[in-house]
């Protein structure tokens, strides 16, 4: 089943922000939560945002796909299937079993760590990143640091929401960024 079966949206990226829930003032007020979960309930948005996302990097030399915890999990992994290449999470301080590389950056309302297996990551790997949302680029950018401390090539960063506004494109000037939805 493709958008097809929903007539009145006026294509697939209209189809795909209709299906996701605006919550105002969310996690503290200025800041406008953009919902995924409603998206996520439907089965021909969810199957539509998940081909775009992978869509843009078919046919190019993918490893490693890694997914940002914690919204990055739902879509990282499915994009590695549809590539043929690995899964690897990236997750927040002391979630993980082995040793870790880690990196701090800056959130649009606060400040983070994450951490990745140091072996995660073999010298040379081609490594998409996947997230739900571009913000500020300081996640992504956090990340792309870890995998290429790691020996990684990061060959893009994929998200399903960019928030323009934010400029978080700007601090992966160097990378294929590539969002479904633009806000």
């Amino acid at each position: 089943m493709s958008f097809g079966a929903y007539p009145n949206y006026g294509g697939p990226v209209e189809k795909l922000k209709s299906l996701i829930r605006e919550v105002p003032d969310f996690p503290k007020p200025g800041i406008n939560f953009y919902d995924i979960t409603t998206l996520l309930k439907d089965p021909v948005g969810l199957h539509e945002a998940v081909d775009t996302l992978a869509g843009h990097y078919v046919g190019r030399k993918v490893n490693v796909v890694v997914g940002i915890e914690a919204r990055g999990f739902i879509f990282a992994p499915i994009v590695a299937y549809r590539l043929n290449a690995g899964f690897v999470p990236v997750r927040k301080p002391h979630k993980l079993p082995a040793e870790t590389a880690s990196a701090a950056y800056e959130l649009e309302y606060g400040k983070g760590a994450l951490e990745i297996h140091r072996d995660a990551i073999e010298p040379k790997h081609e490594v998409l990143i996947i997230d739900d949302l571009l913000a500020t680029g300081g996640t992504a950018a956090a990340v792309a640091k870890l995998v290429e401390s790691l020996g990684g090539r990061v060959v893009g960063v994929g998200v399903l929401i960019e928030l323009l506004a934010l400029h978080g494109r700007e601090k992966l000037s160097a990378y294929d960024v590539h969002s479904v939805l633009k806000y």
